[in-house]
């Protein structure tokens, strides 16, 4: 198991676009792979349970990955967050 935890630097956190994006990558592995923020932990594989979690710029997340790619799983998915998912 790997996890990260980061901080939504976008303004505007995991709106429609950037939550497509998210879950998009994350489907991109064969992990299982969880989001945590907002004192929800959904599944990081589901736009309509990204979206839902009410995430803003400024709050912070865990990424929990479990796996034979976890690892490359948390690399992508924190360089997504972090690129502020190409906004800014």
């Amino acid at each position: 198991m790997k996890q990260a935890t980061l901080k939504l630097t976008n303004r505007l956190g995991l709106h429609a676009r950037p939550a497509a994006q998210f879950v998009q990558t994350a489907a991109k592995f064969s992990s299982k792979v969880t989001l945590t923020g907002n004192n929800k932990t959904v599944d990081a594989k589901s736009v309509l349970s990204v979206m839902t979690m009410g995430l803003t710029g400024g709050m912070e997340v865990t990424l929990i990955a479990e796996g034979e790619d976890e690892a490359a799983c948390i690399a992508a998915l924190s360089e997504l967050i972090e690129s502020q998912f190409g906004e800014e």
